[in-house]
């Protein structure tokens, strides 16, 4: 009788322990995703709905109809109102909050802050990239962000780029070709670095294939 007891005694004691282990697991999740602004996700998630809309339409205006069309400018219009509208939320948030990690924000969230800016004009780029750098160095930003936006800035401003992320119009053919690049020879090894895939892996989502020879010939100066 003693012995059943003791045997009792001991599978309720490891039941206790066994149902104590996940509660404690179930309070450490909760915590840990405690920092997660629900309203701000939710706000985020709107801003990056309508930023990327559009932009899928007018690539497909572009395919059918050319960028000299009217549907094309009309679009490219509003896209530019929707952009400068969607600035003004992101800056409101970065400059009282900082640039805010997955944590706070979510994924997706996260990459919103990061295309708003990207989709800016030069003067804001040029605000929010030390911004950038910083949350990238605390673990708040991707550093493949920082690599796109620092291509953008060179771009923008008439320098060559690192990472070679960025692609321009040939305004009198209508291609695309890649803006020049500086030292093209290590730009994988400096992608790989920052998280980004090959570059003629990347341009072939375009329809392009990456020639260096042809283009440092075409990019000497």
């Amino acid at each position: 009788m003693d012995v059943n007891f003791k045997k009792n005694k001991i599978i309720i004691m490891i039941t206790k322990k066994l149902v104590w282990i996940p509660i404690l697991f179930i309070a450490i999740t909760v915590s840990a995703q405690s920092k997660l602004d629900v309203e701000l996700v939710k706000k985020l998630e709107e801003i990056q709905r309508s930023d990327q809309e559009n932009r899928e339409k007018l690539i497909d205006i572009l395919e059918k109809e050319g960028k000299d069309s009217k549907k094309f400018k009309e679009l490219n219009k509003k896209i530019k109102v929707i952009d400068s509208s969607n600035m003004v939320q992101v800056a409101k948030i970065l400059d009282e909050r900082g640039w805010l990690g997955e944590d706070v924000v979510g994924k997706q969230g996260n990459i919103t802050l990061f295309l708003v800016v990207q989709h800016a004009n030069l003067e804001t780029q040029k605000k929010y990239l030390p911004m950038l750098k910083d949350a990238v160095k605390k673990g708040n930003a991707k550093p493949s962000f920082l690599a796109m936006l620092t291509d953008r800035v060179a771009m923008l401003d008439g320098k060559k780029q690192i990472y070679g992320s960025q692609l321009n119009t040939n305004e009198k053919t209508g291609e695309l070709y890649v803006h020049p690049i500086e030292d093209p020879d290590n730009v994988d090894k400096r992608r790989a670095e920052v998280g980004l895939g090959k570059l003629s892996d990347y341009l072939a989502m375009y329809g392009l294939k990456w020639d260096i020879s042809e283009h440092k010939k075409l990019n000497m100066n």
